[in-house]
């Protein structure tokens, strides 16, 4: 029997997020600002996951916001995953492509949620690497809606890395341009993200089936303003037929302290805690270090992150995240005493940290990150500089991003990819030398910092505009949604 909906009228969003932190969490934000614009929003999800991500939608959700959870239990034990493993951060590097065919192992189950409802959604909004959602949209001809999180600049990259193939002619360590940008950007074969860099033909004949789905969905949304990367977004929207909608940066519907401090997972610091050790120091003083979610960095590797934290002689907020190997890193500071030898400048927080919260407060003048897009966004709408280290996938494109075309970021220098799962390959690959003179050049009082300051506080002020009503990234969610409802 088909499950009769209330409002026939009031367009329905689907979204299915992949499961990991890095998408879980714009994908959640997007979903808050859909419902903002009165849209009513179905999230697909597993039970820890939506404990985990969740919770930050709940105050929006009692004041009345369309926003429901629809939880189908994944099949852990049956694809030999550990119970309660459903996210990217939470399994063994060895165990990430198991996790994605266990959650591929849900489309029977939303699809038969979707053969009972009437009328059918108006849209699925999901990740381009869910294939299967493709098929889904495809069996019951609903228009689908890729999101991935990146940012234009990242999305003419790969196009123009894919058309021209530039790469396959240099040697691993050798530069070459890329053709056609708006900027002259280079990069080196041993920084491009695993689909471009793998040397696989599982991964080659995945990034056809990719192309296939990207070029047969309706279009893309973006979690960037135009503003912040105008060229790349009039670019991209070219290419795809003004069917991309830059509605970002996600992370500003929320408001309030308290929603901020909830986004992600549960922090594992108090956050007034976290609050008054940053109201005692002084403004843009202080360089917080955090290498996102799924961070397995090697021990030795932070070691060297944390000397060159220490001889900056400047107060500091360090995320210690190792993934399994994080005992290790925990023994080095035991054992060196680390921790009481930078007590008074030094807050260490283990596991989740509020970054929001950390990051819009007065006392931070920069930010030491990995170069994901949620942080290098979250950095800019902050209106903090940065100290770029990439690691694998697109982050060395972010770096050119911040540095090259924002003008807000000092390199540490970082050469190659560190794919996921294989750090133990690369050892250490930056010196606390390198970092510590990175850290000095973007917290100096000079010409050059005070510049790059200065056009931090600039873009985070075009982010808030683009968001605010009748801003560019507004206007752009008004004609997303204006789009489906003409098909539907």
């Amino acid at each position: 029997m088909a499950l009769e909906e209330p409002h026939g009228t009031q367009l329905h969003f689907l979204v299915i997020p992949i499961t990991s932190p890095g998408h879980y969490i714009p994908t959640i934000d997007m979903a808050k600002l859909l419902a903002q614009h009165g849209v009513r929003v179905t999230i697909v999800t597993t039970p820890v996951n939506s404990i985990r991500f969740g919770s930050i939608l709940d105050q929006a959700i009692q004041s009345g916001l369309p926003i429901r959870y629809l939880e189908f239990p994944l099949p852990t034990a049956e694809f030999g995953l550990p119970e309660g493993c459903e996210s990217l951060d939470e399994v063994p590097s060895d165990l990430a492509r198991t996790l994605f065919l266990a959650h591929s192992s849900l489309q029977k189950e939303v699809e038969q949620y979707i053969e009972n409802l009437n009328p059918r959604p108006s849209c699925i909004v999901s990740g381009s690497f869910l294939l299967w959602t493709a098929e889904t949209a495809k069996k019951f001809q609903i228009p689908r809606i890729i999101f991935d999180g990146m940012n234009c600049f990242t999305q003419m990259i790969n196009h123009v890395l894919y058309l021209t193939k530039v790469y396959e002619s240099v040697d691993e360590s050798e530069s070459f341009v890329l053709p056609g940008l708006p900027d002259r950007i280079e990069l080196k074969r041993s920084q491009l993200s695993f689909i471009f860099n793998s040397g696989s033909k599982d991964v080659a004949d995945l990034v056809e089936k990719l192309r296939v789905s990207e070029s047969e969905a309706y279009g893309v949304v973006i979690n960037s303003a135009q503003e912040l990367e105008q060229g790349y977004a009039d670019e991209y929207q070219k290419i795809k037929e003004n069917k991309a909608w830059c509605v970002g940066p996600l992370s500003l519907c929320h408001k309030d302290v308290s929603e901020k401090a909830l986004r992600g997972n549960k922090p594992s610091i108090n956050e007034t805690e976290c609050l008054n050790w940053l109201d005692s120091k002084d403004n843009g003083s202080v360089i917080y270090a955090c290498l996102g979610s799924i961070s397995r960095m090697e021990p030795d590797q932070l070691v060297e992150l944390a000397l060159a934290l220490e001889s900056s002689n400047r107060p500091f907020i360090w995320v210690v995240r190792a993934g399994p190997k994080t005992p290790k890193i925990e023994k080095w500071i035991d054992d060196e005493g680390f921790e009481e030898r930078t007590r008074d400048r030094g807050l260490l927080i283990r596991g989740w940290a509020p970054q929001l919260v950390i990051l819009s407060h007065p006392a931070i003048g920069g930010f030491l990150t990995h170069c994901g897009w949620n942080s290098t966004l979250e950095g800019v709408c902050a209106g903090v500089p940065m100290v770029t280290w990439p690691q694998f996938q697109e982050q060395f494109y972010n770096e050119k991003l911040v540095v090259q075309v924002l003008r807000i970021g000092v390199s540490v220098g970082a050469q190659n990819v560190v794919h996921w799962g294989e750090e133990e390959k690369s050892g250490v690959q930056v010196k606390s030398e390198e970092l510590r003179k990175a850290i000095e050049m973007l917290m100096e009082e000079g010409k050059e910092g005070e510049e790059r300051r200065k056009r931090a506080k600039e873009l985070s002020k075009l982010s808030h505009i683009a968001i605010e009503e009748g801003g560019s990234s507004h206007q752009n969610m008004r004609r997303l949604i204006e789009d489906i409802r003409k098909l539907s």
